[in-house]
């Protein structure tokens, strides 16, 4: 299982967060997301290039 930490940028809400977070566990093999406003963190089967 990969763990992948992201950067964000531009995001301001909560509904920003959510819209991410949504939009990362739909990608297939991602297990889980844990997320900020400036950052994103994804463990899973997935590659990096598929985030």
């Amino acid at each position: 299982m990969s763990h992948i930490n992201l950067t964000l940028s531009g995001v301001s809400t909560p509904e920003d967060l959510n819209r991410v977070t949504t939009a990362l566990m739909m990608v297939d093999g991602v297990e889980s997301v844990d997320i900020g406003r400036e950052w994103a963190e994804v463990e899973g089967r997935v590659s990096r290039d598929a985030l």
